[in-house]
């Protein structure tokens, strides 16, 4: 099983290519058999789309970054889609079609938001380290942010926007094995002043706001840890940090993060077809699963966009069978938060 450092190293192959042309139940229901200890109650998630297959040319795909748009589409990026290959897709939630809404011939897009500020689609790539924007129906590119963060590249992956629409972003910074450089980063809305937030960071992954927006949840992806940043009045700096919940994943590893209305925490796993659920006291609350006949060839749940002012959950999930979205009912309602990250 490749981990998540390994599929983005595989991003670099994706790159070199571009330049070289080269069930019967219910969402939501709870599983009649208790989780393993330690995980509380079943979330048994249901299958909505099978939206990619591995392509030829990167010999994988990788679904990420769930946000649902006023039309009511979920779009996706395929972090690892080749030149000529849809990298955000448009699904129906209710019919599970989907189509390519945006592709471009170099970018390895690791998620998407919607910004409140201006409703356009923001998408970090991996590779060059910017930040772009298109409209919701694909068209209109612009570079929101490009260049060096104190000195050196980002390497981005997760997104997320406060209500006056500054960004949140998880930095990978190169992803070596065994270093601790990753960073977050916070990028003021008109995508000119950039603040490190936080750094040594072990492979930071998921970044979100809680719902009061007092300070924001991140994951490590290289120590199955999430944290809690508490922001000052400005969320230009960091008052107090520290380490909340260790996710006891086994071989996988944490990946994307979300909250609901509540302040739970929706904890996606890279390596497991499963998200860990939590309360914001740390209380594991239940694990959502795919069913068991299904999750052969499924790898990955790495991220969710719940329905604000409902319950509806839309969770990512891909691995060598494909790249799938599955749906199940979240805790609590939905947010803007909730929505992608």
């Amino acid at each position: 099983m490749p981990t998540r450092a390994h599929t983005l190293a595989a991003l670099t192959a994706v790159g070199l290519l571009a330049l070289t042309g080269c069930g019967t139940e219910k969402a939501g229901d709870s599983d009649a058999r208790p989780a393993a200890s330690g995980e509380g109650h079943t979330i048994r998630a249901t299958q909505v789309s099978h939206v990619t297959d591995p392509h030829k040319a990167t010999g994988m795909t990788l679904l990420e970054g769930p946000v649902l748009t006023k039309s009511g589409d979920l779009y996706v990026v395929d972090v690892t889609a080749p030149v000529g290959e849809p990298k955000v897709i448009a699904v129906d939630v209710k019919t599970g079609d989907h189509k390519g809404v945006y592709t471009d011939k170099t970018g390895a897009y690791t998620s998407a938001q919607i910004s409140p500020h201006d409703g356009r689609v923001y998408l970090t790539e991996y590779q060059t380290g910017d930040v772009i924007s298109i409209a919701q129906d694909g068209s209109d590119p612009r570079t929101f942010f490009s260049g060096k963060v104190d000195g050196s590249p980002m390497n981005p992956d997760d997104i997320a926007f406060d209500d006056d629409g500054n960004l949140y972003v998880s930095d990978l910074h190169g992803m070596k094995t065994g270093e601790a450089e990753g960073r977050i980063v916070r990028i003021d809305r008109d995508g000119k002043r950039t603040t490190v937030l936080a750094d040594k960071l072990a492979h930071p992954n998921g970044v979100m706001l809680d719902p009061e927006q007092k300070g924001l949840w991140i994951s490590e992806l290289a120590k199955d840890t999430v944290s809690y940043l508490l922001l000052d009045a400005d969320k230009t700096a960091v008052t107090t940090q520290h380490e909340a919940i260790h996710v006891n994943a086994g071989v996988a590893q944490t990946d994307s993060i979300a909250v609901d209305a509540e302040g739970n925490l929706y904890q996606a796993l890279h390596g497991r077809p499963a998200m860990a659920v939590f309360s914001k006291y740390g209380e594991r609350l239940g694990t959502v699963e795919v069913p068991a006949k299904e999750a052969k060839g499924l790898q990955s749940a790495t991220n969710v966009a719940i329905k604000p002012g409902g319950k509806e959950a839309y969770m990512t999930v891909s691995g060598p069978k494909g790249g799938y979205v599955y749906k199940f009912d979240a805790l609590a309602k939905g947010i803007r938060l909730s929505n992608g990250g």
